[in-house]
């Protein structure tokens, strides 16, 4: 181990030994306010509080031994009966637990500045809990501890430390990637082996051949010819011998490299992966604090510790949690009183649990609060005038419910610290959304909601299925696959000018692959279509491929950064041949195929009519990713006779607006992968498109919001309050003119 740590400096050494310590204790101490502790519990907090007493003796971090050692006096006097631990004092304790946080976080060159800044605070804290053991409310850490800098350790007792190399994660990827590599190398020896096996079976047909001309000529062959015969059955026969040899040592050889740069592909994505409570350590202390600054009594249990991710997943879905906890405990649980009288238990329970499911990563965070009350919601969606009443009202429960990830919905009328300012669940989606991720919600009045995530495990592979497009291999990754079948012909009906066919009770919308790609329109033809069902229930759309080539597990291959993102795909991989594949962004795919299916017979209709009235029809550009503000400015605009293209978000409507020729963009600001601010700054940006009118329609209409639109080269902004009076309409008509004058 000295080897090993060698590199390391004192203070680093402490970082180290610090984070496995203060999880202990931050464990340990929460446990402790559930219940009395048992001597063990005691003594391991003492001996932690020790070993960091004399750890940051020895890197002369004087303010953490003072810290550590009135917190070990505390477990002392609790062990020896002279004191107890309640809640008061475990608040002390945990803000001593927070002091020694922000100590271990320190730089050398830091920590004197640091100790003199807060030295009077340190004194005031030491001082207090020496003499009475009790909270100081003025004496806590100047700063709260987020749970992201509340250090992640593993949520077992400290032991003698494993062996430690100081590895980069630049390091890591490359060591992965070149495993990668290896695997896909070692299974080039397959089809090596399979033309190995097509040589033998014509040595034998060759072997064959010779006896047979051996019959014909019999006797007649005479002496010589015989002679000759013979010794080319010999060496026929050796060379076939020859050939087994070498094919079972082919065979053996194939084997052990396909075993050997398995097992190291193995090993190597094994050291990306970490245990799921590496990542969620802090949350259990977080929910702590928060329920007791509401007034509330909530316990958070997690399950599925040991579940191994990806280090890259459980960094990006820290966020994402941390906020789904602090909703959980703000909205969703009711106070003592309020459980206490509706027959249940004075503290709300939460759970996260972590399994992996169908080759996923699946995520769950419950409580068993008051659930989501979807009339509220529905009152809501028509109050913020997203939709009007009537619609609203036909609406389903989980329609309803997808309302709640739109950019600044709320239910919070009030504005605190922890809610009420415009930061919804649309930010827990668009995080999903950039790890490939989705989010379900299922909810029950009076008992509780379940946030369900479904991530992939890594990023670094995917299993995927393999499909031919124009003739090309393409991967679509499974855990996106909802079937895989073949459609007769006699199974396909048409409606507004696409074809669908009936699965699993209801209908799914057909479209080519080579249509979404854009590619030769040749193909699907024969009596059946190979179709990949994507999507969720009720949103099922079935993706027209040539071939189905089977599954793979593949080593996922980013594009070069310098292409940007390209439209409908999300990386690259290399097959056993050496073959390059593109892997399919399917959350890309499915906007794209639902843009083709709602245009429809009657878009291509009114593209139709525009033409053969020799008018020239201004063309709008609208870029939102709510479902309903799309479709209803599409509609406003299509009333008026514009033609309209939409696009989901803002990277889709960037790649439309360079690739087609529009005479207004219409969009929102708040937008995952490419907000609406950086839109129309590229598009100011770009010699073709900075001429081009641009609309920003947004809920933000504070003043400053606005200036920032405009700023960034808007030519007009609109709040999304006035879609229902003739602002809107207006607005396009005095960018670009009625419909049938010159664009811009």
């Amino acid at each position: 181990m000295s080897d090993d740590l060698s590199n390391f400096s004192l203070i680093e050494l402490f970082k180290l030994e610090a984070e496995g310590q203060i999880a202990l204790l931050t464990r340990h101490l929460l446990a402790l306010e559930q219940g009395p502790a048992g001597p063990e519990v005691l003594e391991a907090m003492m001996r932690a509080a020790h070993s960091l007493k004399g750890a940051a003796r020895i890197v002369g971090l004087t303010p953490a031994v003072q810290v550590a050692h009135v917190m070990e006096d505390c477990f002392v006097a609790a062990q020896q009966d002279r004191a107890r631990l309640g809640r008061a004092e475990v608040d002390a304790l945990l803000q001593g637990v927070d002091w020694l946080a922000q100590l271990s976080r320190l730089n050398e060159a830091d920590v004197e500045s640091w100790t003199t800044a807060h030295a009077d605070q340190l004194d005031a804290y030491v001082r207090e809990l020496a003499g009475s053991k009790t909270p100081v409310v003025n004496a806590a850490p100047p700063v709260p501890v987020a749970a992201h800098d509340v250090p992640k350790a593993a949520t077992v007792e400290p032991e003698p430390m494993d062996r430690v190399l100081r590895v980069t994660a630049e390091k890591l990827n490359r060591l992965l990637g070149l495993a990668g590599e290896s695997l896909v190398e070692s299974r080039r020896l397959q089809p090596f082996n399979r033309s190995l096996l097509r040589l033998k079976r014509v040595q034998q047909e060759l072997g064959r051949s010779i006896d047979r001309l051996r019959e014909v000529l019999g006797d007649e062959a005479g002496e010589r010819v015989g002679g000759y015969l013979r010794e080319v059955q010999s060496r026929a026969a050796e060379s076939r011998e020859l050939l087994q040899v070498r094919m079972e040592e082919m065979d053996r050889f194939d084997r052990a490299a396909t075993q050997l740069s398995g097992r190291l592909y193995r090993e190597a994505q094994a050291v990306r992966m970490r245990p799921f409570a590496d990542g969620v350590a802090a949350f259990p202390r977080m929910v702590r604090d928060l329920s007791h600054q509401l007034g509330k009594d909530a316990r958070l249990t997690i399950a599925g510790e040991q579940t191994q991710v990806d280090r890259d997943v459980l960094e990006k879905i820290e966020a994402p949690l941390t906020h789904l906890l602090r909703n959980a405990v703000d909205h969703g649980l009711e106070t003592a009183e309020t459980r206490i009288n509706t027959g249940k238990s004075a503290c709300g329970e939460l759970r996260l649990e972590a399994r992996h499911r169908a080759g996923m990563l699946i995520v769950t965070v419950s409580d068993d609060g008051r659930g989501v009350d979807i009339e509220a919601v529905r009152a809501a969606v028509v109050r913020k005038k997203l939709t009007t009443a009537e619609v609203a009202s036909k609406l389903s429960a989980q329609e309803v419910l997808d309302f709640l990830f739109l950019p600044g919905f709320s239910l919070k009328t009030e504005v605190t610290e922890i809610s009420g300012r415009g930061v919804g669940l649309d930010v827990v989606q668009s995080m999903l959304k950039a790890l490939r991720g989705t989010v379900r919600i299922h909810t029950q009045s009076g008992h509780g909601t379940t946030f369900e995530l479904h991530l992939p495990v890594t990023l670094s592979v995917v299993r995927a299925l393999l499909v031919e497009i124009a003739g090309e291999p393409y991967a679509l990754p499974l855990a996106s696959v909802a079937r895989v079948l073949r459609v007769e012909r006699a199974q396909i009906e048409t409606a507004e000018g696409r074809p669908h066919f009936a699965f699993d009770g209801g209908r799914a919308a057909l479209v080519s692959a080579r249509e979404v790609l854009e590619l030769d329109e040749a193909g699907a033809g024969g009596d059946s279509w190979c179709v990949v069902v994507l999507g969720d229930k009720g949103a099922r759309h079935g993706l027209v491929v040539d071939k189905f080539l089977g599954e793979r597990e593949l080593v996922v291959q980013p594009l070069d950064p310098r292409l940007g993102k390209v439209e409908d795909i999300a990386a690259a991989a290399v097959l056993e041949d050496g073959a390059p594949a593109l892997i399919l962004d399917v959350q890309d795919l499915r906007r794209s195929m639902g843009r083709l299916t709602s245009e429809g017979a009657a878009g291509r209709w009114s593209r139709a009519k525009a033409a053969s009235a020799d008018v020239r029809r201004q063309r709008v550009l609208v870029v939102d990713d709510s479902l309903t503000v799309r479709e209803l400015e599409r509609k406003l605009l299509v009333s008026r006779g514009y033609d309209v293209t939409v696009a989901v978000d803002g990277m889709e409507g960037w790649n439309a607006a360079r690739t087609g020729d529009f005479d207004l963009v219409i969009t929102d600001v708040d937008m995952p992968r490419l907000d609406g601010i950086e839109l129309v700054k590229l598009m100011k940006a770009d010699d073709r498109l900075r001429t081009r009118p641009v609309m920003i329609v947004s809920y933000k209409d504070r003043e400053e919001d606005r200036r920032r639109g405009l700023d960034a080269g808007a030519d007009y902004y609109l709040t999304k309050g006035s879609f229902h009076d003739e602002s809107l309409l207006d607005a396009v008509v005095d960018l670009i003119g009625p419909v049938g004058e010159a664009g811009a």
